[in-house]
């Protein structure tokens, strides 16, 4: 990624001003989730770092979404506060996928920068900057309106290959899979096959044999996703899964889709409330005779989504609810309600909770038969269960001095 223009400061001579003068720079709160802080503060130094958003007097608020060929699309939103109060703007950034940590690293803090110096330039420190333009002698050139790869992108991937010794105990723990994906302004598609395998060995005095258990999940996702407007999507999705640890040999599950956004997908990484309704087939196939007496059943069943999902300055919330039911039994059905929040009450004090309840009532592959302590503490059989809940909650409260300027990485 090439910057035509750069807008930057004598690092030197603002390092300078900042300790004599530590009010005539701007008070900067950086709110990003893939930014590194620690090279930020060592490389933009014409700016105060605070370590609140009531402190500030620029808000940059970051927000990031995957983008067709595996990259990332970055929205940059500098809110002027206090002395800079009414000023406001949105810059958009792109990071190609091969760019390394380090790449996106520079990029990101270059483009910090020009937006900063913005408002810099409106103080006492205006006349300590210069504007230098980079001009690498090429000439522009006109982006292909055709792909050799019809905008299909591949990705392999080994998620995890984990090996835990004990005297008495081994551990391996395997993920790996792959996926193809084409993105287009109407079009979305997705085929990933995924393989998950583990092993654990246990060798106890009682027994003259080791405890042995070995759970596989491997499975295939795949979709179409049509685009009918800012509003409007429909698709159509298949499934394909097994898993001994749920009675599962053979699941296939295909299911057309409708989707609805209140708000235009353009400003989904912000706020949006989605409302999903999908409808299909599914064929079960079971390692074990279930509790229903059956080995093997084809079913009909349908899901309503509601998700609400907002991102802003003042912190973030998720909230929704999900519901199925399978249509041969109208009393088979699951209905799960989830609460993620994070959120800034006032100056310093922080609150993030999350809680999830799920109303089981879908269990259909349940084997036959009691299971035994070896199968519940090593997770081989599924347990009956007429409901799941966790929750969890954080409460922060900072206080003292406000500048958060200093980097120290020792140790």
């Amino acid at each position: 990624m090439l910057f035509t223009g750069l807008v930057s400061g004598q690092a030197q001579e603002t390092k300078t001003v900042m300790a004599m003068l530590p009010g005539e720079a701007p008070f900067v709160y950086i709110d990003c989730r893939r930014c590194d802080f620690d090279y930020i503060r060592t490389e933009l130094t014409f700016v105060n770092y605070v370590r609140d958003p009531e402190l500030a007097d620029i808000h940059v608020f970051v927000t990031d979404e995957r983008t067709a060929g595996g990259g990332r699309e970055y929205q940059f939103s500098f809110i002027g506060r206090r002395a800079f109060a009414g000023t406001k703007y949105t810059l958009n950034h792109h990071i190609d996928h091969n760019a390394t940590s380090e790449e996106s690293r520079v990029l990101l803090t270059e483009f910090l920068k020009l937006g900063l110096a913005s408002f810099a330039l409106q103080t006492p420190m205006a006349t300590r900057f210069k504007i230098q333009y980079e001009d690498n002698g090429e000439e522009q050139i006109t982006q292909e309106k055709t792909d050799p790869w019809n905008y299909w992108v591949f990705q392999a991937y080994l998620g995890s290959v984990e090996l835990d010794l004990e005297s008495n105990k081994s551990e391996f723990d395997s993920r790996w899979g792959f996926f193809a994906d084409r993105v287009t302004e109407k079009w979305k598609f997705r085929i990933r096959p995924y393989f998950n395998l583990d092993r654990v060995k246990i060798e106890t005095t009682d027994r003259d044999e080791p405890v042995i258990s070995k759970q596989h999940r491997h499975g295939l996702d795949t979709y179409a996703i049509k685009s009918l407007g800012d509003h409007w999507s429909a698709g159509i999705f298949g499934t394909y899964y097994t898993t001994n640890g749920r009675n599962l040999k053979h699941q296939v599950i295909g299911s057309p889709g409708i989707e609805y956004s209140i708000f235009p997908y353009q400003i989904s990484t912000r706020k949006s409330v989605k409302f999903t309704y999908m409808a299909g087939y599914a064929y079960h196939k079971y390692y074990e005779e279930t509790i229903y007496g059956k080995t093997k059943e084809n079913l009909f069943n349908h899901q309503f989504e509601g998700v609400v999902n907002i991102q802003q300055p003042w912190g973030s919330v998720e909230m929704g609810l999900e519901a199925s039911q399978y249509l041969h039994d109208l009393e088979r059905r699951r209905i799960e309600f989830f609460g993620m929040t994070s959120v800034r009450l006032f100056e310093g004090f922080s609150l993030r909770f999350l809680a999830v309840y799920d109303v089981v009532r879908d269990q259909l592959s349940l084997p036959k038969g009691e299971a035994t302590l070896e199968e519940v503490l090593l997770r081989q059989r599924e347990m009956a269960t007429d409901f799941n809940f966790s929750t969890s909650i954080a409460i922060t409260y900072t206080f003292g001095s406000k500048f958060t300027n200093i980097v120290n990485t020792r140790f």
